[in-house]
């Protein structure tokens, strides 16, 4: 048997695996299955590992050789909760982000009893509690806290990260959850200042220790070695490493948009550095991180069809477009005929046009006493010369050229600060998680294989 590891992806439609050698940084097998982590996890995988062990021609794979992410049952759940919408509510919504969580709901200033009555419909498995910098405003949090000891959430985990002069009273509202509150630098300790590293690595800790186990995905533990992350944030870091390279080796492609499609959401994951788009114009709001990721819940090719469709007619209202949302939400539907195709290309554009447009920054023009004054809200993506296609309606799109062309920066919107010039790459293989597994120990390998396998279009 070669010297390799084997990437298992537990995702909500698709158990995934990937088998990759070390020595050469290629793939030697592949297998999906459908997931069955409603029923029993252990036989989507049972069917990956039989079919790469036949590959390999062994009988067992060694579980320490194996290491795996989920996004199934749901993915991480998350609810954030904060102060101001605009500084602590949105420092709570980039840590819970770019640890892989999907954020189900946001809520800032004092709650009110209805808002916990719907946090608690949204069945959150972790709840992230927000709010003032250190020092300063304590009521806020402390009502929240209150709150949240009043409802009946105990099977839910609370990461604390706001002030922590609130700390005391915030321990003592939320006595009854015992061990399952957890403390954590605050995200936002002054204003402009964003601190999200402890608070992503305890989000990640309860993933692996905790919500692993209720997911179901525990039972795999017998055939797999670890569960590091969830599957986003193991995309998120294989963007890093592309980018930045290892550490004293192989240089990375320079700063990096990943577009991932899928039938529910549309992410966006990118490592690109803060600055302004000309050098003088000022830069508004928190700052953001090097490592960005977005959600974009009304951007699916299949669950969220109709709101897409709704997008498509504001831009085209002549358009007729009854029978896509009927036809392209059928259970187990793939475009066929011409029509099809045509219209999911469109579709897909939009997606990609629309999701890469939130992600990325703009320039607002203000008139002031002194004129004209130009501020930036976001990050300059202009000079971004690596954009990624991912997820199913790109990877099996007969065009997916034409898809990703939604990433690019157009004239008649001057100030969407997106890539200019960028070379396009397509994850026909489905790499990047596996690339972002492999590179938490073998980070010179995984970068190979992406080189070796993100194609260019």
């Amino acid at each position: 048997m070669t010297n390799g590891r084997l990437l298992i992806d537990f995702g909500s439609t698709f158990t995934k695996a990937v088998y990759v050698d070390l020595d050469r940084c290629e793939i030697v097998s592949e297998a999906r299955h459908y997931s069955t982590v409603d029923t029993d996890v252990t036989e989507g995988l049972g069917a990956c590992l039989s079919r790469i062990s036949a590959d390999l021609g062994v009988k067992r794979i060694d579980p320490d050789d194996i290491t795996a992410c989920s996004s199934a049952a749901g993915g991480l759940r998350m609810v954030c909760m904060g102060f101001v919408p605009d500084y602590s509510s949105e420092a709570a919504n980039m840590a819970a982000l770019g640890a892989g969580a999907k954020v189900v709901g946001c809520y800032s200033y004092e709650v009110t009893r209805s808002e916990m009555e719907e946090i608690e419909s949204l069945r959150p498995d972790i709840i992230l509690l927000t709010g003032g910098t250190d020092g300063g405003n304590k009521k806020v949090i402390c009502h929240n806290a209150e709150m949240l000891g009043k409802q009946n959430l105990l099977s839910t985990a609370i990461i604390v990260a706001g002030n922590k002069a609130a700390e005391d009273d915030i321990r003592e509202n939320l006595a009854a959850y015992g061990d399952s509150v957890f403390f954590s630098r605050n995200v936002m300790p002054e204003i402009g200042q964003l601190d999200t590293t402890e608070c992503n690595a305890r989000i990640r800790e309860i993933f692996i220790n905790r919500i692993v186990e209720a997911k179901g995905i525990g039972k795999a533990r017998r055939l797999v070695g670890d569960v590091l992350m969830p599957t986003p944030l193991a995309v998120l870091k294989a963007t890093h490493l592309l980018a930045e390279g290892t550490r004293g080796g192989s240089n990375g492609v320079g700063e990096t948009l990943v577009v991932d499609v899928g039938g529910a959401t549309t992410d966006i994951h990118s490592l690109v550095r803060t600055r302004s788009a000309d050098g003088v114009t000022a830069r508004i709001g928190l700052p953001e991180p090097d490592e960005k990721r977005t959600v974009e819940a009304d951007l699916g090719l299949k669950f969220n069809l109709d709101k897409l469709v709704r997008l498509f007619l504001e831009k085209d209202p002549d358009v007729t477009a009854d029978h896509v949302v009927s036809r392209f939400s059928a259970h187990g539907f793939i475009p066929s005929s011409a029509d099809d195709i045509e219209w999911h290309t469109r579709l897909s554009y939009l997606a990609v046009e629309t999701a890469v447009r939130r992600h990325v920054g703009r320039v607002e023009t203000k008139y002031g006493p002194s004129g004209e004054v130009l501020l930036q809200y976001g990050k300059d993506f202009s000079d971004v010369t690596t954009v990624i296609g991912t997820g199913g309606p790109i990877v099996f799109s007969p065009r997916p050229e034409v898809v990703l062309q939604g990433a690019r920066f157009t004239p008649d919107s001057p100030l969407v600060l997106k890539p200019k010039n960028p070379k396009f790459y397509l994850d026909s293989r489905y790499i990047l998680f596996a690339a972002g597994l492999l590179g938490q120990t073998h980070p010179r390998e995984a970068l190979e294989v992406m080189r070796k396998y993100l194609k260019k279009l």
